[in-house]
């Protein structure tokens, strides 16, 4: 395992890019945060997460004062995050919002219900890359457990290579944290990062949709 990533070194807080199939927290190995502790030297404090098969970026606290401050600007949806994931299948729409609760199902997973009382709310755009293969990218409004995984399965599309939603098999599960933006202390700081793994992902980055998804934040949403 090399060294990970860094994006960006801030006083207050580390951007550092997670590999998909690396797990967040230690399990049976070290996890995420415990790598990327021993390359720096010091303590972090995590403020979100990823699922492991997730790729992309991720935000940690230098201190316990910043770790609170950024938590409190996730809580109250204040990040802006934006995710690429990519598709096979025809999804029902392809753009718009994706609202309703989330329960669990089986074996670790999680379906969209009809009901609204505490949703998961995702808006997204999606365009053709070549036959058969469709990108997304997608702008979650809530933070639930698989919420863009959830969404696209509700849209009769799951992501490529992610089986425990019905998703065909592949080299990955194909969804990255691409790009994420947040005010700081009166400053606008915005960061992002192309997916590394994935050879579909490598078509799509050489793609127009690409390019014209490189700074989300200009889109509408």
């Amino acid at each position: 395992m090399g060294k990970l990533d860094i994006i960006a070194q801030h006083r207050d807080f580390i951007v550092a890019y997670k590999p998909c199939g690396m797990s967040f927290h230690s399990e049976n190995e070290a996890g995420f945060v415990a790598l990327l502790e021993k390359q720096l030297d010091k303590r972090l404090y995590p403020v979100h997460r990823l699922d492991k098969v997730t790729s992309g970026l991720l935000v940690l606290a230098t201190s316990s004062e910043s770790a609170s401050e950024l938590t409190r600007l996730f809580t109250e949806r204040l990040v802006s995050k934006f995710y690429l994931a990519l598709i096979t299948d025809k999804p029902k729409k392809k753009q718009g919002w994706v609202k309703g609760d989330m329960a669990k199902s089986r074996r670790g997973t999680f379906k969209l219900l009809k009901t609204q009382e505490n949703p998961a709310i995702t808006r997204f755009y999606s365009s053709s890359v070549k036959a058969g293969l469709r990108a997304c990218l997608m702008k979650p409004f809530s933070g639930k457990t698989h919420q863009l995984r959830v969404a696209l399965k509700s849209l009769s599309a799951p992501i490529l290579g992610d089986e425990s939603y019905g998703g065909s098999e592949s080299d990955r599960v194909y969804l990255h944290a691409y790009y994420i933006a947040f005010d700081w202390h009166d400053e606008h700081l915005s960061y992002s990062a192309e997916p590394k793994e994935g050879a579909h992902f490598m078509q799509l980055l050489t793609h127009d949709v690409f390019n014209s998804w490189r700074q989300p934040e200009q889109l509408e949403w």
